[in-house]
């Protein structure tokens, strides 16, 4: 019997306004999910989640940072399917698709790494599946031999500590819910799985590619199986910060006080509703793997870091509360100062480890100084920048300034080659820049600097998907040829 789950997720890139978690801008996270879908076999469901973009803003894990941006693991609806007919007596399919969680507010590091516990609470808002997902689908049969898992194409190594992590307790829970025992109408647990993901953004680059991956996973799984349990507990386990994009809209990640990390939970603090003026440009500044992984690099600023404690135990609290408040208020000021004050303060921290780690790149820094002049033009924050653990800048702005703002962007930064794909995502208008604006933002250009823009906005939770051709996996179980 092989059974398809499929699910997608909002980038489980997350995007921090504060200080936030790994690989994530923080802010808010949202999980994957699997999504059941009609025209499928007995045991086989289709999930869609948002993309893998959550941003999470207020303190989060030591490597993150403080802002809103797009979730990170969120299910979406355009997320791959499982395989629906022809498929072999007892198989099942799970398809999710899970958005990503940028911080809005950053923490410092983990407390546990077996556990992946936080130091701090962190906060991160959902970006919008339909721009930035992870899409996983999950099938089990009584005829594989072993699990395997396919990440963007290409086989990787499914014994990965983590990804074992979130199988054993997706499986604690389902034997647990089964009281023991085998439910002749449920999926075997003793059936070998297959899982195939992909992210539609760059992996490990910065974008909370690894909190959308394992936010799909665990929805998918979660859909695969039959549970219904709070599953933000079981993501952490893969990424910390995979645990905000189960949700959408604002999220924050609560550090918790148990040894077992059970009160280690994510909450949605707004839905994606909640502030609907609210953007997300992505500027992707590079799309390589970062020289230092976010797990890597918190653990030595943990243990090496006098500033982290002090983020942690003294900045954090108060800026979490803080970011709440301009949050509920809708208060862009606030929120935007904020957020690149925290992320300032997160590379601080990078830099105070030893030996330091360098995130940011030029480009970077010319982005941060972009916006302080910017800003400085119009006498108030219209925009406002948050950097994960990479050189990639997550900007929050309201609608009414996204169009200006792409056009200095594009004059700062003129595209390479690529003029038409320079802007992706959700529409922006055109712009004309009065003179004045020109004289007193714009510095010397740095052609293909930026290699596109991606424009999103906040998005909901993980989404069933209901097309069985958004599958990755085919009836046989093997990954589909996407040509």
């Amino acid at each position: 019997m092989l059974c398809f789950v499929s699910v997608s997720a909002i980038r489980s890139c997350s995007v921090l306004l504060l200080v936030v978690p790994c690989c994530a801008v923080p802010f808010l996270a949202v999980p994957f999910l699997a999504v059941p879908f009609l025209a499928v076999p007995c045991h086989s469901w289709l999930f869609r989640a948002i993309p893998a973009c959550s941003v999470p803003f207020l303190p989060v894990p030591c490597h993150s940072r403080l802002f809103c941006s797009v979730p990170c693991c969120v299910h979406q609806c355009h997320q791959t399917s499982m395989p629906f007919l022809a498929m072999p007596c007892h198989s099942k399919p799970c398809h999710a698709i899970p958005s990503r969680a940028m911080p809005c507010s950053l923490a410092g590091g983990k407390r546990d790494t077996d556990l992946i516990l936080p130091i701090n609470s962190s906060l991160s808002v959902t970006l919008h599946q339909d721009q930035l997902r992870t899409t996983t689908t999950v099938a089990a049969s009584r005829d594989f031999t072993e699990d395997r898992l396919w990440l963007n194409g290409k086989e990787a190594d499914v014994g990965h500590p983590r990804v074992q992590a979130c199988l054993r307790e997706v499986r604690r829970l389902a034997r647990k819910r089964r009281g023991g025992g085998e439910d002749a109408a449920a999926l075997s647990l003793s059936y070998k799985i297959h899982i195939a993901s992909e992210n539609n953004f760059p992996t490990a680059a910065g974008l909370a590619s690894s909190a959308a991956g394992y936010a799909c996973l665990v929805s998918a799984l979660a859909r695969l199986y039959g549970l219904e349990e709070e599953l933000s507990e079981v993501a952490r386990r893969g990424s910390g910060s995979a645990c905000r994009s189960m949700f959408g809209g604002f999220v924050q990640w609560q550090r918790g006080e148990r040894p077992d990390g059970t009160d280690s939970l994510a909450l949605q603090v707004a839905p994606e509703t909640h502030w609907p003026e609210l953007r997300v440009l992505v500027l992707v500044v590079s799309g390589e793997k970062k020289p230092v992984g976010s797990t890597a690099g918190m653990q030595t600023s943990v243990e090496t870091s006098p500033l982290l404690k002090h983020r942690a135990e003294v900045v954090v609290p108060e800026r979490l509360a803080q970011m709440m408040q301009h949050i509920q208020e809708r208060d862009f000021e606030g929120f935007g100062q904020l957020a690149m004050r925290d992320s300032n303060q997160f590379h601080a921290t990078c830099l105070d480890t030893f030996p330091p780690i360098f995130y940011l790149t030029d480009v970077s820094r010319h982005i941060i100084a972009l916006v302080h002049r910017y800003n400085a033009h119009h006498g108030h924050t219209k925009v406002a920048y948050t950097f994960d653990a990479g050189p990639n800048a997550v900007i929050f702005a309201l609608a009414d300034a996204v169009a200006e703002f792409v056009e200095v962007v594009r004059r700062s930064f003129p595209p390479a080659a690529n003029g038409d794909q320079f802007v992706r995502g959700l529409p922006v208008g055109s712009a004309a820049l009065p003179q004045e604006l020109l004289a007193a933002v714009l510095a010397e250009p740095l052609p293909g600097a930026v290699r596109y823009i991606l424009h999103t906005k906040p998005g909901p939770g993980p989404q069933l998907v209901d097309d069985p051709s958004q599958h990755l996996l085919g009836a046989d179980g093997l990954p589909r040829s996407r040509a």
